[in-house]
């Protein structure tokens, strides 16, 4: 029963830490859009592909055995 006495308040100052989080994430513009990063993920404009380079065909030292 005595750890309620510390409990209480410590929950009181969590709650008011978390409720001042949310004020300021708000009031900074953290809620402002959106929508804006779920297209962006979608959108691959920037991203240009990789030509690939061909390789010297390698062959395994018994190779020409099978061959």
């Amino acid at each position: 029963m005595d750890v309620i006495y510390g409990l209480i308040p410590g929950m009181i100052l969590l709650g008011l830490a978390a409720v001042a989080v949310l004020f300021w994430a708000a009031r900074s513009g953290q809620f402002e859009d959106l929508e804006g990063e779920a297209h962006r993920i979608l959108m691959d404009d920037d991203i240009h592909p990789v030509k690939k380079k061909k390789l010297p065909k390698q062959m395994m030292p018994d190779a020409d055995e099978q061959e």
